[in-house]
């Protein structure tokens, strides 16, 4: 069932058809460029380090998730919603459940809410580094605003689950 604020769009900010372009623009680049995680997400919040494991393995170090490949393929997936949201900037309703789905599967393992401002901070850090002088404060914006986008659905996930879950 759709939540009843499901029917959002891209939030259109002044000179939203360039706000669109420079992401899809920016999203090509970094397809192109192989952009990669950086540590600054451990750096900024080394708290996230243990949500990181897979099949029970710990990492000793934040270097250590990195380098694996699971993580790798968790940054793989990160980018591929990240890509969705960009090809469906004039509906991104369309993504809404999956979102709200995504939301409940972080939560379930134990990802707060407010983790999602560190993991902005990385990605905009990541944009940077990859963009180089691309990277405006109007790309900034319409990053910021397409991230918010995406997180705000899937906090929804959060809110559909009762309390004690």
């Amino acid at each position: 069932m759709a939540h009843p604020e499901s029917q959002w769009k891209w939030p259109r900010p002044r000179g939203c058809c360039s706000a669109g372009a420079s992401l899809r623009t920016s999203t090509a680049k970094l397809r192109l460029e192989g952009a990669g995680p950086h540590g600054e997400l451990f750096d900024l919040d080394p708290d996230l380090l243990p949500l990181f494991q897979y099949n029970c393995k710990q990492f000793a170090s934040p270097q250590e998730c990195l380098s694996a490949p699971e993580f790798l393929d968790h940054i793989r997936k990160v980018m591929l919603v990240i890509d969705a949201a960009v090809s469906h900037l004039e509906n991104l309703s369309c993504l809404e459940e999956y979102l709200c789905n995504l939301g409940k599967k972080h939560q379930a393992v134990g990802v707060k809410v407010e983790s999602f401002s560190t993991v902005r901070e990385s990605l905009l850090y990541m944009l940077e580094k990859c963009l180089g002088t691309a990277f405006s404060p109007d790309v900034q914006e319409a990053w910021s605003k397409l991230y918010g986008a995406v997180v705000k659905a899937m906090e929804r996930g959060w809110e559909a689950l009762p309390e004690g879950d």
